[in-house]
């Protein structure tokens, strides 16, 4: 290697080439001192270079050199500004979710579970007879009736009974002692017993057997002789108010279609004043009877179109009436005033009240009817007809028109019944009066609605010798069960169908209506009392 004296000579050099052979680490320095304009016009002079050249490769490798402190910024703003371009940018915006992170549940650790031992299970045994209380009362004796070799103990309803009865609402108030359960716990509190039950079922079937084709029945159905209330409607409504007070309905199991068909044929033969057929009943007893069973009727099922039948059939009787307060026959308007025509006007407005069907003059009917029965006391028995001055047998009838009217402890009420407790007897050998079992019906519900000594007595007597003098039929039934029906006790009534209908209301007292001796807070609590037994919300009736 040469030794140059003055390094600034450099035209001495013979090849630029050297350069970076002698002293390119000064060159370095002495680039450094020049201007940032002076380095680039340096550079681009080095560029102008062959590629080979020293001062080509120079030149690239200043620009490195200058590049380097640039990139280091540049870079990262570009990049920062790429980024926020990016998160300027939205697509198409799409629909949000919102999402709820629930807090997690701490779960308790579960304790062992012991396996359930299996045990057979035993079906209770079916009974036909819905007797169900074990409540003891004081007018409840040993059961007398026939059949029957051990006394009465009716047991609570089983649970699952609702298998075996449907009701298509839930009956409460009155209608609610109608009820399963309720109606086996009344009939053992007030005398009754399984004979009674088997006695009211064996009637109730014999009816079934005998019905019309068209749903009705007559005074000949079942082969009985044709006297006394010779209409299909008398006699349609008294079968139809049976098959009502045993809590029976058009939706239950053994009785429905034949409450249905009876219904029916009243509601399509009602005319359009509101009456019924009389069919050879001139003083048209049909009508204030087919009354009363169309008011229960719509009471146990709610069938607006029973209602409206029933609305318009009680209108009749409240237009009927006379200023006395009680009715003559066909519901006219003439000065004669019937005691026992107006018992059964006066048994229709009060199921029509009960049932909640609305005529603007019930209420001051009510009233009247109670006024019109006092008028026929006399001095213990009440007249037949207001213009007689003595009594007779119609003061069973009054009697158990004052207690439903709300009149039980009025004078005149108490004083007939003690007039009937004095002179009226239960004996089918030698039976009292000459129409027995029409004046047994009202004398039984009276009896019962005093309660006490005077019901216990009564029932005694009563249901024992009703029993056992129904003609029973073996296994005559439609589906090869037991039927009953009751005959005539004198000439004036011996239609199968009528002494049948009214010996089987008789025995339904029990449970028919709640007793009105019992204490205002027992009847309130009763009528609070809800029993929902199948309930089926779709009862209808085709018509």
């Amino acid at each position: 290697m040469n030794n140059i004296e003055n390094p600034n000579d450099l035209n001495d050099l013979n090849d630029l080439n050297d350069l970076n052979e002698i002293g390119q680490y000064s060159l370095m320095d002495l680039f450094d001192d020049y201007s940032f304009i002076e380095k680039w016009q340096k550079v681009f002079e080095g560029l102008d270079f062959p590629q080979e050249s020293g001062e080509y490769k120079w030149a690239k490798f200043q620009i490195l050199r200058l590049w380097a402190p640039a990139a280091g910024i540049t870079v990262p703003l570009l990049m920062i500004l790429l980024m926020m371009m990016f998160s300027s940018y939205q697509p198409t915006q799409r629909p949000s979710v919102e999402v709820l992170i629930a807090e997690p549940e701490i779960i308790e650790q579960l304790q062992d579970i012991k396996p359930i031992e299996e045990t057979e299970i035993i079906p209770p045994e079916f009974v036909e007879t819905d007797v169900i209380s074990d409540t003891p009362s004081e007018f409840r004796g040993p059961d007398t009736t026939p059949g029957n070799p051990e006394p009465f103990s009716p047991q609570p309803a089983a649970f699952d009974s609702v298998a075996f009865v449907k009701s298509p609402l839930i009956l409460k108030g009155v209608y609610g002692s109608r009820n399963p359960g309720q109606r086996g716990g009344l009939l053992g509190n007030h005398g009754g017993g399984s004979g009674t039950e088997d006695a009211v079922l064996k009637a109730l079937r014999w009816l079934k057997k005998y019905q019309e084709s068209d749903g009705s029945w007559d005074t000949k159905s079942g082969g009985g002789p044709a006297e006394h209330y010779p209409s299909k409607s008398a006699m349609t409504g008294l079968a139809l108010l049976t098959y009502l007070a045993h809590g029976e309905t058009p939706s239950s199991d053994e009785f429905g279609p034949t409450v249905e068909k009876a219904i029916k044929w009243l509601l399509d033969n009602q005319r359009n004043d509101g009456r019924f057929p009389n069919e050879g009943d001139s003083n048209e007893y049909g009508h204030p009877i087919a009354t009363y069973a169309l008011c229960e009727s719509f009471g146990m099922t709610q069938i607006p179109m029973i209602k409206d039948a029933a609305t318009k059939a009680v209108d009749v009787i409240v237009q009927g009436q006379h200023p006395s307060g009680l009715w003559n026959y066909k519901c006219n308007m003439d000065d004669r005033n019937d005691v026992s025509y107006s018992g059964w006007c006066a048994q229709a407005l009060k199921a029509s009240k009960m049932a909640e069907i609305q005529n603007d003059q019930l209420d001051s009917s009510l009233k009247k009817a109670a006024l019109g029965f006092k008028s026929a006391y006399r001095n213990g028995p009440f007249a037949y007809e207001l213009k007689d001055g003595n009594g007779g047998n119609l003061a069973s009838a009054s009697v158990l028109c004052l207690q439903l009217l709300g009149n039980g402890k009025a004078q005149e009420t108490k004083s007939g019944m003690d007039w009937l407790n004095q002179n009226a007897t239960f004996d089918w050998v030698n039976p009292w009066g000459g129409n027995a079992i029409y004046y047994w019906y009202y004398l039984t519900q009276a009896k019962f609605h005093v309660g006490g000594d005077t019901w216990n007595k009564w029932n005694k007597k009563f249901s024992p010798q009703l029993v056992m003098n129904q003609v029973v039929m073996k296994g005559a039934g439609i589906d090869g069960k037991d039927i009953g029906y009751w005959t005539g006790l004198d000439d004036v009534c011996k239609s199968y169908v009528y002494n049948t209908t009214l010996c089987t209301l008789m025995l339904e007292v029990y449970y028919r209506y709640l007793p009105t001796f019992k204490p205002i807070d027992e009847e309130i609590k009763d009528e609070n009392k809800e029993e929902k037994i199948g309930v089926d919300v779709n009862v209808k009736i085709n018509i």
